[in-house]
């Protein structure tokens, strides 16, 4: 049986206080999907919530900084991205956490769900992903209150130095070649661009599909890595984890867009340079961006790899991270190797 997430008693007494009627004793189910920060479904029997906190076990604070997840939920909730109503956040036993509404929908975790799309549905609503991350890079910083919730200035260095140092302090596997990409990438950091919140880990199965118009975009969850920096690093995750008929699959995704009806990955960035009037250099500067997407991704499965084989994670899917990691290493590595003159 799945532990739960808080203390369910001290969680009711907390919606009380906050005028939030709990029609009866408070259930946890563990949500399926994630891999970092956990996710439960709470119920009463009658209303739905949606509760995140850390992982079990130690773990880098950090990187689960479950409060900046509720403020910029909360920041973006009157601009153009959709996001879950927030509900609150508190603090259970040292154990941070937020509650949010559940947001009726699909999250398109798998190939099968995505079959169920029709092909027609499958382009707008990969329009519509194009779109929304635009919106958020065009989100007024200043005015929704995240003028501090970041440092762009340095931003990419910063990223690169942190998730080098994060390898380092949760793994001793293949260090060497860490090391080597680090300084690789160091050596081609593409020019700043402006600034914008980013969201970090922006992809199809991140988001959920509203019930009534599978083509259309309820809600975009999974905010942890949010901060303030570069907005080509959201778009050269976003195509990192864009998979295409007849290429090899992302080992995250695997699969989720390579249908009829989806934008491919040319499309893709042609569409967000024209949303938010970007040029040319943009196309050029884009393999640093996806090569800085797999090494910073590898980081976070070895995180993941290295608490599921101390015990310390819960749910399936855990087994296969490790062979990820070594592939998205390698394909790094492959990528800088022909930026090298």
């Amino acid at each position: 049986m799945t532990a739960p997430p808080v203390d369910l008693t001290a969680l009711a007494r907390a919606l009380a206080e906050r005028g939030i009627a709990v029609a009866g004793p408070l259930t946890a189910t563990l949500v399926a999907g994630g891999k970092s920060n956990l996710t439960f479904r709470i119920t009463d029997g009658v209303g739905r919530w949606i509760l995140r906190r850390p992982p079990y076990g130690s773990y880098h604070r950090g990187a689960h900084d479950v409060a900046r997840e509720y403020r910029v939920l909360a920041a973006l909730a009157p601009t153009p991205v959709p996001v879950p109503p927030v509900v609150t956040l508190g603090t259970e036993a040292d154990v941070p956490y937020y509650l949010m509404t559940e947001v009726p929908g699909t999250v398109l975790r798998t190939r099968e769900l995505v079959a169920t799309v029709a092909p027609a549905d499958r382009r707008r609503l990969s329009v519509a992903m194009v779109d929304t991350l635009a919106d958020l890079h065009d989100v007024p910083i200043d005015s929704v209150g995240l003028a501090d919730f970041g440092r762009p200035d340095g931003f990419l260095a910063r990223q690169l130095a942190r998730w080098h140092r994060q390898y380092h302090a949760v793994s001793q596997r293949h260090t060497v070649l860490v090391d080597e990409l680090a300084e690789r990438l160091g050596a081609g950091l593409p020019p700043p661009v402006g600034a914008s919140v980013v969201h970090g880990d922006y992809r199809i199965d991140n988001l959920i599909v509203a019930p009534d118009d599978p083509g259309r975009i309820a809600a975009v969850l999974d905010w942890e890595m949010a901060t303030l920096g570069d907005p080509l690093a959201d778009l050269g995750m976003l195509v990192m984890f864009w998979d295409e008929i007849g290429r090899p699959f992302n080992p995250i995704t695997g699969g989720l867009t390579a249908f009829e009806g989806f934008l491919d990955a040319d499309e893709v960035v042609a569409r967000y340079c024209a949303r938010r009037g970007l040029d040319g250099p943009v196309s050029a500067a884009l393999p640093w961006y996806l090569a800085f997407a797999k090494f910073k991704l590898a980081v976070i499965l070895e995180q993941i790899h290295v608490r599921h084989t101390s015990g310390q994670t819960l749910g399936d899917g855990f087994d296969g991270i490790g062979r990820m990691v070594d592939e998205l290493l390698d394909d790094c590595a492959t990528a800088t190797l022909k930026g090298r003159r």
